[in-house]
């Protein structure tokens, strides 16, 4: 199957779970979300799926999954992450976003989003240093904006440029990138 079938498979509810799993949840590294939510905005230009709908579902589970992230990493810490998702999400994974907070405070809830390990790293991070839960929320609802509404309009915008096939050729690489990243802890030596 293919990336834009899995997409029309997946409909409205799979992207928004994918979404707000890469966002919320900690194995939510392993998940091509900017690549999704553009996908799906140049299919809603195509016809596959109503923009609003799909815009607002997006921006509202992106938000969602950051409120979900801050509360698992406030509620249960490094310890949580080290032991659960110590695969996924490695030392240096979390000394990087931590150095994005130390760089830009606040202001890097909404530059993670847009980078794919620290955007479901930032939320859990903010969690665990219990970063201000109302300036934690207002960033992260600027983000949901930008990135999970943003990015499927931007695909919508330019999807009348692309020929429905253009996508088809996002397949192989994405799926590639996502088979390397869910086999590669398997051939880690164990330490």
């Amino acid at each position: 199957m293919d990336f834009i079938a899995f997409i029309q498979v997946m409909g409205y509810t799979g992207v928004w779970a994918i979404i707000f799993a890469e966002t919320g949840v900690l194995f939510g590294v392993l998940l091509p979300g900017d690549t999704l939510l553009f996908a799906a905005g140049v299919m809603a230009k195509q016809g596959h799926f109503d923009i609003m709908i799909m815009s607002i579902g997006c921006f509202l589970v992106a938000f969602l999954g950051n409120l979900f992230g801050y509360w698992l990493g406030a509620r249960f810490g490094l310890p949580f992450a080290r032991r659960y998702a110590a695969k996924f999400i490695t030392e240096a994974h979390l000394q990087k976003t931590q150095k994005l907070f130390d760089k830009y405070g606040s202001l890097g809830i909404i530059i993670a989003r847009f980078l794919p390990v620290a955007r479901t790293v930032a939320p859990f991070l903010a969690g665990i240093a219990h970063m201000n839960k109302t300036q934690f929320a207002q960033y992260s609802f600027v983000s949901a904006i930008i990135w999970g509404a943003g990015l499927p309009w931007l695909g919508y915008g330019v999807g009348h440029l692309m020929p429905p096939e253009a996508l088809h050729y996002l397949s192989l690489p994405i799926l590639l990138i996502i088979l390397v990243i869910l086999l590669g802890p398997l051939f880690q030596k164990k330490s």
